[in-house]
């Protein structure tokens, strides 16, 4: 009987001990909010200004945080909605002589390698499609916050990037070097998980 106890007691012991290890979490697929994931472009106009422009993206991104570096991140930038706050310039821009949009409606990025950087930020590096153009580009992410959206209800991760691109590098020459060629970039981006 002492033994029966004092087996019990062990089994009991290490079915405690297994449960109160720490769980590695399985990635985690989350589908980017079109309305609150987007691209912001800043360009020197003839270095008088630093005019902007906007385009709304959606994709998904399947984030593994008990290792990061297996992330994957695959998104569509919606070229046609460019919107620059001024309508003709708008329509200059989606034209031939710049993004040509009718032939070219959207550029996509894919992530293939995730190098983290800090507690929160990573280097996101992926091939950016551009204008039928594709290139290696860098994207230094920050995590701003993953929780439930108090709107939707649903796990929400949200994250900021930046990175810089120079245009003449995706077949977009006209006016240089007045309007200039070095592209700066910012990224809002929130998703809902799916998974």
């Amino acid at each position: 009987m002492k033994f029966i106890l004092k087996l019990t007691s062990i089994l009991f012991a290490s079915a405690m001990l297994i449960f109160s290890l720490p769980v590695q979490a399985a990635p985690e697929t989350y589908t980017l909010d079109p309305n609150h994931t987007y691209v912001l472009w800043h360009i020197s106009h003839f270095g008088f200004s630093n005019p902007s422009g906007k385009w709304m993206a959606n994709g998904t991104l399947t984030l593994d945080q008990a290792n990061p570096q297996n992330s994957k991140l695959d998104v569509i930038i919606q070229v046609d909605t460019l919107v620059t706050g001024i309508k003709e310039l708008d329509e200059h821009l989606k034209g031939d002589l710049f993004f040509n949009a009718a032939k070219f409606p959207t550029a996509t990025f894919v992530s293939d390698k995730i190098t983290t950087t800090g507690k929160d930020t990573a280097q996101v590096q992926g091939m950016l499609t551009v204008h039928g153009v594709t290139k290696p580009v860098t994207l230094n992410v920050k995590l701003n916050k993953i929780d439930i959206s108090p709107i939707t209800n649903k796990k929400t991760a949200g994250f900021t990037a930046t990175t810089s691109i120079k245009r003449s590098d995706f077949d977009i020459t006209t006016l240089l070097p007045g309007v200039g060629d070095d592209v700066k970039i910012e990224i809002e981006a929130e998703g809902a998980k799916t998974n």
